[in-house]
């Protein structure tokens, strides 16, 4: 009977499990509650806004966290053979290119609004921007000052992360662990600069499609690195554990690849929102 039950393929067959159901509705109720928190939606005297948003996020947080504690615990039982990592490579690769369709939305948006201020066709353009970009009113950001400070704290990320798996490949169990911790700390450097760039900003989210864009693009960028700061946290406890091998470390390679996806965007974003987006439209229009 155990040989009729031995494994005799490199595929895993994946045990039933209600984490897809309950993110999905997890998922939905997070969405519904955010509309009706930016509608400001009121049955009676209740806004019930920010507790549906609140309780569907609490679901998503808790998928998330079962869902990768049982991946976890496949790969620590051997279930991740050569061939599934395969398949979770392009996985990750396919999660990684919606999340760059997902920026680019941001950035379409952005320079729809920056190069198309007085369009002739559009003639409301002229009286939200001005004709100009920034729009009148709009103080912009210095990006030589707080922006380009984050832009080395990130880039500095990005070699540290390296190191780490450098050193993971050569069997430094030391080297993985000071590139983790000065990669999550660089990272929470990084969210810290933001929260006090954003707490000093000189315009709010609303009024302008300038702070709107701007505040959506950095603003799920920041909540990318929080969620890449976690990711990589939860690396450097598991190195702790060794649950790293030269030739098993799936976890960690994923987190580093999501990594330097952060730092591209950032790359882009500074160029973009914070060089161009500066005052250079003034002298282009």
């Amino acid at each position: 009977m155990a040989e009729a039950h031995a494994k005799n393929h490199d595929y895993h067959i994946l045990n039933p499990s209600p984490w897809p159901l309950l993110g999905a509705m997890s998922g939905f109720v997070m969405t519904t509650g955010a509309v009706f928190w930016m509608k400001s939606l009121q049955f009676g005297t209740l806004t019930p806004g920010p507790y549906v948003f609140g309780a569907g996020l609490l679901g998503v947080l808790y998928t998330m966290f079962s869902w990768w504690r049982d991946v976890v615990h496949e790969a620590n039982s051997g279930d991740h053979t050569r061939v599934v990592q395969l398949h979770h490579r392009y996985g990750m690769m396919m999660f990684i290119a919606s999340e760059v369709m997902f920026f680019v939305a941001w950035f379409w948006a952005y320079f729809e609004a920056a190069l198309y201020t007085a369009d002739p066709i559009q003639v409301s353009r002229v009286e939200f921007t001005g004709g100009v970009w920034p729009p009148k009113g709009i103080e912009a950001f210095d990006p030589w000052h707080l922006p380009l400070l984050n832009t080395l704290i990130l880039l500095t990320s990005g070699t540290t992360i390296t190191w780490a798996h450098h050193a993971l490949l050569h069997g430094d169990r030391k080297g993985l662990k000071y590139g983790l911790w000065l990669t999550v700390i660089l990272g929470v450097l990084f969210t810290a600069c933001q929260a006090y760039e954003y707490h000093h900003a000189a315009f709010g989210f609303s009024g302008s499609i300038y702070s709107s864009t701007f505040f959506m693009a950095t603003g799920f960028h920041g909540a990318h690195v929080i969620i890449g700061t976690i990711f990589l946290a939860i690396c450097l406890y598991r190195a702790y554990l060794g649950q790293f091998t030269i030739q098993q470390h799936l976890g960690f390679e994923f987190a580093a690849w999501y990594w330097h996806f952060v730092d591209v965007v950032w790359l882009f974003l500074f160029a973009a929102i914070y060089v161009w987006g500066s005052g250079v439209g003034h002298g282009a229009h």
